[in-house]
């Protein structure tokens, strides 16, 4: 073939983009010869390389294309060191320009002048603006305390520099910092509680490794569309795939097999799986003795792991740290101390049986392992048992049980929807135990991975999220939670909730900083939040958002930041191993300024002179490749090799331990004999690993707490019980419908809901997915508005009739504004649940109470408009 006739696939990108650009410019004669290089030293056109980064963990490379100074275009920049990871993108990524030039692009700095949730505005200058912003914080600090203000940053993955900006403010002036994660209801609470960490996964490449993979409410083929390739690729290479989910899903449509099992019943279904592992004697007995807490006593008389102080004969670790704890297992005839900084038990160490054991009192304990514990819990959950909990079919139990015990690797997805329940980490739990039962952990393509938002830190950022050179100054912890319970319960008259480890201010909070989060649509039971700002309870809400959503209308000051083609930031993501850069397509739009400025102007009025912690001599860009610089230089072992240099010029791999290219997560405990817990970023190692003492996998919990309520083991327990019904009796009557807030494939969260493209792909209308047996005795059509119910709240959609949607079950697909659902919201029909397992510890971001968005109960009709 003649040289000038061959077309890379990169550069018939580039010729395509170079076209349209040009056609959009109005110079669509010429547009089929345009070439980059050409338009380029015309200074007409020109690539920049950036990233795209919502909340939805995909972290995907674009290259805009800008043409005198305005964006034509965005493509996929196809640039990973890894094949497999080429290309990346969604629909919504690569329109994501109809949100910068959208109608509701912030233009600047605006004051609310009319009620909460009017769109009457003032607009200020950014010296006003600031000015009396900062005089409002130093009132409210002086009047409430500085943890009466609180700031949610959401997801750090997306931006260090911006959320690292505003947690160093709050850093200096000692304002809470609100954990995201379990604000949105991401964190998977059976991750600190078994291995001590906030969440591992495998990247999605490592999909590809895995033999046996079983899918629990998780929905890829929808949630993760850069990587859903992954998953059909991994059936190619003749991995099976098993979906359990009450609905058929993208993702069912895909699997070997699909079972419509209960919502939130995936508990008691791998308790049968683990009935059968242990009955048979399927499991990996040297994995369980040597990484997991299954061989250590536990005392009949109170219920607690056996301490090696208490018995006699034996002592404690010399150098043992402060959060560990020292353990009793037994070996040889006689108790052994459990090192939990060690991973050396005797591979005869006792799984079975009970013994007594004498304690340096003189007094003597019967004692059993966990072990033999576990398998009597688990021994209820005959397969008819679990089919009459479950309608995960009898007949089949036996066999999928046997398949993963006889495959490696085995990869287990647990979705979010899953654990957003109010025994979420129970389910997490007993589906962990399948694969440390059959030693499915720290190997290529095994785990148990979760897959939600893009909330991971990949390496460390405490010199810039914190201030080191101001040891002292700490922001303040809370938890968002409770700034609803705060005003359901009645703080003032009742006083905090007794089981709370969670710092609260007395008189709540007062103020609200909001980074990347529409709260006012998007949180749970929003209404009370509305009727916070309404009744005075909340009394400055600082949103910085460069769109004027739902939130912004209730705000008091907004402070307009930027888009991530506006910008330099850094971001990361959990399920690829690539630190990358946004950098800046364009300039900032109309009065909009990057929140790097934004918070170093409002430092320097609520406590002038601290606007020299924020580069004050840098222009916003310049001022965030610093900070850049100073992650590579001080994030640890992960950014070793990482420059902006490097970063500048495409994506840089993050570093790993394990040998190969990809990252095995607990790859250092399972091959390297290091205790459990690995590092989550931000915290260091001392607050995290309290969670697991023991220094191994957990799957007995000896806290006061799960003591109580009967929660030690990972047990089944089905939903409402403790939650609808004892908030509202009537309920088990009034309300028989689950109600279910899915991911859609159109939106991130609210991310989208006014692009005008990904709103004509649904019709230009909210949706409610109902059975068509459950909407016939209802009198509901297909295309009929219905209004979805309870004594909380209400919501007005378009019903979709689905045969795919489990009878008794109405979903709704979360991140519509409430414009779009005639002015209604879905999240008033929530509540938030605070489950007292998570509230033993609190450490934000890492064990906190969770969202439980799908523990809900609710009616539907047809709608009276």
């Amino acid at each position: 073939m003649d040289e000038k006739l061959k077309l890379t696939r990169r550069k018939f990108l580039q010729v395509s983009a170079a076209a349209g650009a040009v056609a959009a410019a109005g110079g669509i004669e010429l547009a089929a010869h345009a070439a980059p290089d050409e338009e380029a030293k015309k200074g007409e056109l020109k690539y920049v390389r950036t990233t795209c980064a919502p909340n939805c963990t995909g972290g995907c490379g674009q290259q805009a294309c800008v043409y005198n100074g305005e964006i034509k275009d965005i493509i996929q920049a196809s640039d990973y060191e890894d094949p497999e990871h080429n290309p990346r993108g969604c629909l919504k990524g690569i329109s994501f320009s109809n949100l910068i030039y959208g109608p509701n692009r912030m233009h600047g700095p605006l004051k609310r002048v009319g009620k909460p949730g009017e769109d009457e505005f003032e607009e200020l200058s950014w010296e006003d603006a600031l000015d009396q912003a900062g005089a409002e914080l130093r009132r409210i600090s002086d009047t409430y305390g500085p943890e009466s203000i609180a700031c949610v940053v959401q997801v750090a993955g997306t931006g260090h520099v911006a959320k690292g900006a505003i947690s160093r403010i709050a850093t200096l002036n000692g304002w809470a910092m609100m954990g995201g994660y379990e604000m949105n209801g991401d964190l998977p609470m059976s991750a600190p509680i078994t291995f001590g960490v906030q969440s591992e996964e495998l990247e999605t490449y490592c999909w590809l490794d895995a033999k046996y993979i079983m899918c629990f409410g998780s929905n890829p083929m929808q949630t993760r569309i850069p990587d859903a390739h992954f998953l059909n690729e991994a059936r190619e290479n003749g991995a099976k795939l098993l979906v359990f989910d009450p609905c058929f899903t993208a993702t069912a449509a895909k699997a070997d097999e699909w079972y419509s099992i209960k919502p939130s019943s995936d508990a008691a279904v791998a308790l049968g799986f683990a009935k059968v592992i242990l009955d048979e004697k399927l499991y990996d007995a040297d994995f369980i003795r040597k990484f997991t807490d299954m061989p250590i006593l536990i005392r009949s008389d109170n219920q607690k792991k056996l301490l090696a102080a208490d018995v006699e004969g034996l002592e404690v670790p010399a150098d043992m740290p402060e959060y560990r704890q020292a353990f009793v297992a037994y070996s040889k005839g006689k108790p052994v101390t459990v090192n939990p900084e060690k991973f050396d038990l005797p591979m005869d160490t006792l799984l079975e049986g009970e013994v007594t054991i004498r304690l340096k009192d003189g007094k003597t304990v019967k004692c059993r392992p966990v072990f033999d514990l576990l398998s009597e819990m688990a021994s209820q959950w005959t397969p008819e048992a679990v089919e009459a909990e479950t309608d995960m079919p009898a007949s089949e139990i036996a066999r999928i049980a046997r398949e993963m015990a006889a495959t490696k690797p085995v990869h287990i997805m647990y979705g979010a929807s899953n654990y957003q329940w109010y025994h979420g980490d129970l389910k997490g739990r007993a589906l962990s135990l399948l694969v440390a039962l059959t030693g499915n952990i720290g190997h290529l393509g095994d785990g148990f991975s979760t897959y939600a938002g893009q909330y991971k830190m990949r390496y460390k950022g405490a010199a810039w999220w914190n201030v080191p050179e101001l040891p002292d100054r700490k922001p303040a912890g809370t938890s968002f939670a409770y700034m609803l319970d705060y005003t359901l319960n009645d703080y003032a008259k009742n006083g905090p909730r007794p089981t709370m480890t969670c710092p609260f201010p007395k008189s709540g909070i007062k103020a609200w900083i909001l980074y990347c989060c529409n709260a006012f649509d998007q949180h749970n039971i929003a209404n009370v939040l509305r009727e916070q700002v309404e009744s005075g309870q909340l009394e400055c809400v600082i949103t910085l958002d460069f769109q004027k959503t739902t939130t912004s209308k209730y705000a008091h000051f907004c402070l307009p930041g930027v888009s991530w083609y506006e910008k330099t930031e850094l971001v990361s993501t959990p399920i690829h191993p690539y630190a990358q850069l946004m950098q800046p397509a364009i300039e900032p739009l109309y009065d909009c300024k990057p929140e790097l400025w934004i918070m170093r102007e409002l430092a320097k009025r609520v406590n002038p002179g601290d606007e020299k912690y924020f580069y004050p001599d840098l222009d916003p860009d310049k001022a965030a490749e610093e900070v850049i610089k100073l992650t590579c230089e001080t994030g640890g072992i992960e950014m070793e090799g990482v420059t902006l240099e490097k970063l500048k010029k495409g994506p840089v791999k993050l570093h790993h331990e394990n040998p190969g290219r990809k990252r095995i997560p607990f790859y250092e405990q399972i091959q390297g004999g290091q205790p459990f817990p690995p590092v989550s970023y931000p915290m260091t190692i001392d607050k995290t690993a309290q969670f697991v003492k023991s220094g191994r996998i957990e799957f007995y919990k000896d806290e006061d707490t799960f003591i109580k309520v009967g929660e030690c083991l990972p047990v089944h327990k089905p939903p409402f019980e403790e939650t609808e019904y004892v908030l509202n009796p009537a309920a088990r009557d009034l309300y028989k419908y689950t109600y279910i807030t899915r991911n859609s494939i159109h939106r991130v969260h609210s991310t989208h809901s006014n692009n005008q493209m990904m709103r004509e792909l649904q019709d230009d209308s909210a949706k409610v997915y109902l059975n068509p047996d459950d909407a016939s005795e209802k009198g509901v059509k297909a295309g009929d508005l219905v209004e979805v119910f309870n004594d909380r709240g209400r919501l007005i959609a378009e019903a979709v009739l689905d045969p795919g949607v489990r009878t008794m079950t109405v979903i709704f697909e979360e991140g519509w504004w409430s414009r779009y659902t005639h002015g209604t919201s879905y999240n008033t029909l929530l509540y938030p649940w605070i489950n007292p397992v998570h509230e033993v510890y609190f450490v934000s971001q890492m064990w906190a109470p969770n969202t439980s968005w799908n523990e809900c109960l609710v009616d539907f009709k047809k709608a009276e408009m």
